[in-house]
């Protein structure tokens, strides 16, 4: 086996490269999912390395490559060109440079990952080494919630719903479930050693286990579409069903413990028993089915059952499935009730919005009661006004803070499909369906390939992206690295497994050529070296383009943290460094606003309402600065200016109380008082957090 692995490493260059990244994508795991820029960035400039790494080691030749992913790559990276072109027209330059960095880092994960053909054996190591990795986290977090005392378990599950250590619920929930279906998946193929196969049955029980503390009403929802899809396009489903049966028994076994974690911390009970034991339900279930799946594993590769045998035992387990499919669907219409009625019912709390009913009993139950509706509202609103070319990548904040309804203020419409068209128009959706379209292509194609464990593994691979997929329909899950990445790998993977182009043999299966034919031949046309020389300056030029693109937003965002870490001791090194990140970001606002917040602070009017200038400069419609301007021009007795930049304020975020108050002491002819006022905001940010 060992000497196996080691023949397909050499095959397959980039293999040890994408295990690198592999491994990046586990650190992101362990810390808000890769959300900061500070975390996101610097790892898209080694995923940068990674590339060009496995470029330098064994270049792909371009005819090789199926033909899907050629499109798939061209149409991927054409997108993430119009996603840099739309800073030119978004509102918030700065915000759209971060947004065209995000899509950068996924284009490069994808072609890391999907250019370099993988065999079965390394396809699986990359796999398995991630969905392993993940459940050894989820296990850390089972056992580290365990041991927390109170006060840790109220910051790491608030309101009830474990948000460590992603630090938002339903990407929690996300990142355990997207590496679920790989586990089932890989848990199925007989070609794979029978103790990992109870591993990963065991892994899946301990993923979803630990997905259902977020209680992620977006998993709930997600996940049966899921299984439909894998069940209806997938091949295999008779191998899947038998997996699956005794990895959802375990599940619902330890589900009523679990649940009740979350139930009690709500309610401000302690909870060091009923976490425990909730604990101790997922670490047995999980043990107990991965022993399981192992001795089952280790029986079917040591009977040998003769063909018709296998088939007859092949359709028993079938019709069990087709009855047991029955019987859910049958029972889930009794459950529910009228499905008509469940429907519109879905719909009215959809819409309404947050109500006392949807924020009472079990989070699971209670209802589509959300804001999205208003997102999604605001989102199309603004499609509609700009369906060309979008808004810019990831400037929907301001449009929704002058437009929605709600007392939220979402920087993303939490839809990938509604942040493509709302952010890059048609042009950008269609050239992202297209990349998309084609790599799933690709991936569709691996799943029929011949060889057995390579279609498990093309399967397994697209079902973690799917679900990546499906419940980033609905959430915002494209501005998490940790979980974009990781999506945009698998479905990489899943390419990588696509049979070459035109089916080409390797070179030690070719025919052999007569001699006499092969004199005839003509000798086949080589670039020159200046051509060779040119092409590689040009690559390296567009990889030191492309990195400092990644470096400078997080360049600068770290002398952001550094001054505010710093700024309550040595005001002039704050500055400084405010100055230094406001230069090597110059598109963004952030560090002029901070830099004006401060001198607020001190009482140095006059610097804030340069630096608050500064900063409406780069970005004209930013409510706040406006805000700050004219309270500093009311609190100085210029009434004139205070309220024309406070209508303007109003303008811009018609909905915040503080602005509307403002507003009416100027016209009042009160002058603004800007201690009060800081206060007022502070007090408004923690109850937003």
């Amino acid at each position: 086996m060992t000497a196996k692995l080691t023949a397909s490493l050499r095959q397959a260059p980039a293999t040890l490269p994408a295990l690198a990244a592999v491994a990046l994508f586990v650190v992101w795991a362990t810390d808000e999912a890769g959300y900061p820029v500070t975390h996101w960035a610097p790892g898209g400039l080694i995923v940068l390395a990674l590339l060009a790494i496995a470029l330098a080691a064994a270049r792909p030749r371009w005819a090789g490559i199926p033909a899907p992913v050629r499109v798939a790559l061209l149409c991927l990276a054409a997108y993430t060109a119009f996603s840099f072109l739309s800073i030119l027209w978004a509102q918030v330059p700065g915000e759209a440079w971060e947004g065209a960095d995000r899509t950068l880092l996924y284009l490069l994960v994808f072609a890391l990952f999907a250019c370099w053909s993988q065999s079965a054996a390394t396809a699986a190591l990359l796999l398995a080494a991630w969905t392993l990795a993940l459940v050894g986290l989820a296990a850390f977090t089972a056992l580290h919630l365990d041991a927390a005392g109170f006060a840790e378990l109220q910051s790491m599950v608030p309101g009830g719903r474990l948000v460590y250590p992603s630090g938002y619920a339903n990407a929690n929930a996300a990142q355990w479930l997207m590496a679920f279906w790989p586990a089932v998946l890989m848990a199925r193929s007989e070609r794979l050693p029978w103790a990992l196969r109870g591993l990963l049955a065991g892994g899946a029980v301990l993923l979803a286990e630990v997905a259902l503390l977020s209680q992620s009403r977006g998993s709930l929802y997600s996940t049966p579409v899921v299984l439909a899809l894998v069940l209806a396009l997938l091949p295999g489903r008779v191998r899947t069903f038998a997996v699956l049966v005794p990895v959802a028994a375990a599940i619902g076994a330890a589900a009523p413990a679990v649940l009740r974690v979350g139930d009690h911390l709500r309610d401000g009970d302690v909870v060091a028993a009923t976490l425990h034991h909730a604990v101790a339900a997922m670490l047995i279930a999980a043990a107990a089915v991965a022993l399981l799946v192992a001795l089952a594993a280790r029986a079917e590769g040591r009977l040998e059952v003769s063909s018709a045998a296998r088939a007859r035992l092949h359709r028993g387990v079938g019709a069990v499935a087709l009855a047991t499919l029955l019987f859910a669907v049958v029972g889930g219409l009794i459950a529910v009730g009228n499905p008509l009625a469940r429907v519109e019912h879905g719909w009215q709390t959809f819409k309404g919005g947050y109500t006392a009913d949807s924020q009472t009993g079990s989070r699971l139950i209670s209802g589509l009661g959300s804001n999205r509706y208003d997102f999604y509202r605001v989102a199309l609103d603004e499609f509609l006004a700009h369906p060309v070319a979008g808004l810019g990548a990831d400037n929907f904040q301001q449009q929704y803070l002058v437009h929605g309804r709600s007392n939220e203020t979402p920087r993303y419409p939490h839809s990938v499909e509604l942040r493509t068209l709302v952010e890059t128009g048609l042009v950008g959706a269609v050239l992202a369906l297209v990349g998309l379209g084609a790599a799933l292509l690709a991936g569709a194609r691996a799943v029929r390939r011949a060889e057995p464990l390579a279609r498990c593994l093309a399967a397994a691979a697209l079902a973690g992206f799917g679900y990546w997929a499906v419940h980033g329909s609905f959430d915002w899950f494209w501005e998490f690295a940790g979980l974009g990445a990781p999506a945009f790998a698998l479905l990489g993977l899943a390419c990588a497994l696509t049979p070459a182009a035109g089916g080409v043999a390797s070179p030690a299966a070719a025919p052999a050529v007569p001699a006499a034919l092969a004199a005839q031949r003509p000798p086949a046309p080589r670039r020159s070296s200046n051509g060779r020389r040119a092409l590689a300056l040009a690559g390296a030029l567009l990889a030191l383009c492309l990195a400092a693109s990644l470096a400078a937003p997080w360049l600068s965002q770290l002398e952001v943290e550094s001054a505010a870490r710093v700024w309550t001791t040595d005001a002039a090194a704050a500055y400084e460094r405010l100055h230094d990140a406001a230069r090597l970001n110059p598109l963004s606002d952030e560090a002029y606003l901070v830099a004006g917040s401060i001198a607020l602070r001190y009482g140095d009017l006059a610097r804030a309402d340069r630096q608050f200038a500064l900063a409406l400069g780069r970005s004209p419609e930013d409510a706040y600065a406006t805000l700050e301007r004219g309270a500093i021009a009311s609190s100085e007795g210029e009434r004139a200016p205070a309220l024309r930049l406070l209508a303007r304020a109003a303008r811009l975020d018609p909905r915040d109380p503080l602005v509307r108050q403002a507003l009416q002491v100027a016209r009042e002819g009160r002058r603004i008082d800007l201690e009060q006022l800081s206060r007022l905001m502070l007090l408004k940010a923690q109850q937003l957090a």
